[in-house]
């Protein structure tokens, strides 16, 4: 049996951070690592029990998600470590920031428990953007938003047509079976494509894939449209 997922939550709220430990630890394959009430915390918690993921609220005290996040993802002592933002409203304007400062995905904080604890799992693993009821429409704000930072196109160069046309659908929040479908491939050789992908551009989810693809150009807004 494999080691369960690590789990950080972190929430200035003792209730949310009470109700989301006892949902991850009624699951066998999760297990709540450590609770931090603020940002600042929750990046010296990460560097201590170096979590597989942590829930991260975006609106806390001493230093927000945001902050927390982008602490996390650029220390090397906690590059693994995976970030699952947890907000209020699903077009929350601290998301986008969020996803550029390296969250892998985001949820809504009345999300089904269920569907939670598996979204702990997808993350842990990398699979996937989250919330997929709201990912297009966010997906289209992310990209009209203006980006202080550009990514020169060059840095696509090492991908073969066929990979940047993959790299194009996970921008437009699709699956590996409806990047299968739309490209008449099988879902493993998709998950191949886009495995080969996120190794060529060093990126750490499909999260990221999404943000490079927009900041250095290969997707405009309204490429996400059906």
């Amino acid at each position: 049996m494999s080691d369960p997922i690590r789990v950080l939550v972190a929430d200035d709220q003792a209730l949310v951070r009470g109700g989301f430990r006892m949902l991850v630890n009624s699951a066998a394959d999760l297990e709540v690592v450590g609770e931090a009430i603020d940002g600042a915390e929750a990046v010296a918690l990460s560097r201590e029990v170096v979590p597989d993921v942590v829930l991260m609220d975006i609106r806390m005290p001493v230093m927000d998600g945001i902050e927390a996040t982008r602490a996390i993802v650029g220390d090397p002592a906690t590059a693994d470590t995976r970030v699952l933002i947890l907000t209020t409203f699903d077009l929350d304007e601290y998301v986008y920031e969020a996803l550029r400062a390296g969250a892998s995905g985001f949820l809504l904080k009345d999300t089904d428990p269920d569907a939670l604890l598996d979204a702990i799992r997808v993350i842990a693993a990398g699979d996937a953007l989250l919330a997929p009821s709201v990912t297009r429409r966010l997906i289209a704000e992310f990209a009209s938003r203006p980006s202080p930072l550009r990514v020169s196109a060059a840095v696509l160069d090492p991908l073969t047509g066929r990979e940047r046309e993959v790299l194009g659908l996970v921008a437009r929040g699709m699956s590996n079976g409806e990047i299968a479908t739309e490209l008449f491939i099988s879902p493993a050789t998709a998950k191949t494509h886009v495995s080969r992908v996120m190794m060529k551009l060093a990126a750490r989810d499909r999260a990221q894939l999404v943000a490079m693809a927009y900041e250095c150009g290969l997707v405009t807004p309204g490429d996400n449209e059906s």
